[in-house]
């Protein structure tokens, strides 16, 4: 019998469907490690770690404008570790990162899939951002560091909803469990898109590629 945090196994045709709209190919983001990334934070949210939900955030491309203006909390755990060992890609990493994942901060992660940093505190101004009630500070983080930089950022939220920001607003929220639907709703403002597959519910309001200067 299917336990509340069972896995249930999604193919790699329906996570790409899934993805359509936040993976867009025009917003200039690899497709691959942002798609990497979502899935990370959709494990976490199901699974949480030894028998407690986490929240943690990754911080997708624009990795150099990212760290300049984050910093890090503790010594970083992945800092002198070669390129090769921090792909997002690789199962051993992954795990890693599912326990660095306890620990207060962001994760860095650069274009092409290198996990460069952990436990990244955020420092881009929240100046203007403008969030949906019950969002704290992770998710202004998010907003924050989205709105300064090129990147996406994904959020896993104590309650276990992922949620994607780019350019300083809220595009995407996972909801990994059906009941989960019904319990907490959505946060989304605006028409978005719907999309299922098996237990996990996707909404985008993704309706254009960020604009650049």
């Amino acid at each position: 019998m299917q336990t509340p945090f069972d896995l249930t196994p999604i193919s790699a045709t329906d996570r790409a469907e899934l993805l359509r709209d936040i993976c867009d190919t025009d917003r200039g983001i690899n497709q691959s490690t942002l798609e990497r990334v979502i899935w990370l934070a959709v494990e976490l949210a199901r699974e949480g770690r030894e028998g407690r939900k986490i929240g943690t955030m990754f911080v997708v491309a624009d990795s150099e404008a990212t760290l300049k203006q984050s910093r890090c909390l503790i010594l970083d755990p992945l800092w002198h570790h070669p390129a090769e060992k921090k792909r997002i890609d690789d199962p051993n990493l992954r795990e890693t990162l599912k326990e660095l994942a306890q620990l207060d901060g962001a994760f860095i992660v650069s274009d092409d899939g290198i996990v460069l940093s952990a436990c990244r505190y955020i420092s881009a101004s929240a100046e203007g951002i403008e969030l949906p009630l019950g969002l704290g500070s992770r998710h202004m983080a998010a907003a924050s560091i989205t709105r300064q930089t090129d990147a996406i950022a994904v959020v896993v939220s104590e309650s276990a909803v992922v949620r994607i920001f780019d350019d300083g607003e809220l595009i995407s929220e996972i909801i990994p469990e059906l009941w989960m639907l019904r319990r907490y709703g959505l946060l989304l403002a605006g028409p978005y898109s719907l999309r299922k597959a098996e237990d996990v519910t996707i909404a985008s309001k993704r309706t254009q590629t960020k604009q650049t200067d």
